[in-house]
């Protein structure tokens, strides 16, 4: 798919939480046809110390409105300066990039699998397999009930099964403590989140002999396999992340 490099408006700017937020973006022309999974690099302006772009993933998209959402966590002088942009003013990014989430083989049952700013590609992921014609479900995990988001739009695709560290809300635990793992049978498992989350359901998926992939959260300076900063080793030997994923099936990592 060809590479765009556009200025976005943006619509809003909806803060979640302290360190989280959620930016609605519209551009001048059609969105092309995305796909979940793929991400962003967002150009930061007003950040003197920020040279590079950050790359982001793409949260949800709403064609009929022409918008992208982006979920977002404050890590950085980078990422808080983005925090802080206002209504009406641009944001260039370039886009889309890397490669996405495969479709579930038909009627297989599909677990999306979520670690607090991790959930970012899984609304988009489990509104496109509704469409589809699946029936996905959907598990996530967080330090506590404050730091619980989007709730009701991820219920609005399927059942949502909630873990939190300190029990506070759901089950107590990480997402691997979680009884629906053993009451359930799932063929297919999409993971996103912290790298220790997805080794586990990864460990869980090899050991139940079920498909997973997981989208990899590293740094990425150019998006395009340029830099080598995101490079991952797998069984076909080191592979960029920008751009043989940043989504893998577990089988290919050398975890």
């Amino acid at each position: 798919m060809a590479k765009r490099i556009e200025d976005f408006t943006v619509k809003a700017n909806r803060r979640l939480n302290n360190d989280l937020f959620v930016l609605e973006l519209t551009g001048n022309n059609y969105l092309p046809a995305l796909k979940p999974g793929q991400f962003l690099q967002v150009k930061v302006e007003g950040s003197p110390s920020t040279f590079l772009r950050r790359p982001v993933s793409i949260h949800d998209v709403d064609y009929d409105q022409n918008t992208i959402h982006l979920l977002i966590q404050i890590a950085g002088k980078g990422t808080e300066a983005l925090s802080g942009i206002k209504e009406g003013e641009k944001l260039n990014i370039i886009y889309p990039l890397g490669n996405s989430f495969s479709l579930p083989v038909e009627n297989a049952r599909t677990l999306l699998v979520g670690g607090g700013c991790g959930v970012a590609p899984l609304l988009f992921l489990g509104k496109y397999l509704k469409s589809k014609g699946y029936k996905p479900e959907i598990l996530l995990g967080f330090r506590n009930s404050d730091r619980i988001i989007e709730y009701d739009e991820y219920s609005s695709i399927g059942p949502v099964y909630l873990t939190t560290e300190d029990g506070s809300k759901g089950e107590k635990g990480f997402v691997t403590d979680h009884p629906v793992l053993m009451e359930r049978r799932f063929d297919h498992i999409c993971c996103c989140g912290p790298e220790p989350m997805m080794k586990a359901v990864a460990g869980y998926c090899s050991r139940n002999e079920i498909h997973c992939e997981v989208s990899l959260e590293h740094l990425m300076a150019c998006g395009f396999g340029v830099c080598l900063c995101c490079v991952v080793n797998t069984v076909k030997g080191n592979l960029c992340t920008c751009t043989d994923g940043p989504v893998f099936n577990t089988k290919e990592l050398k975890w």
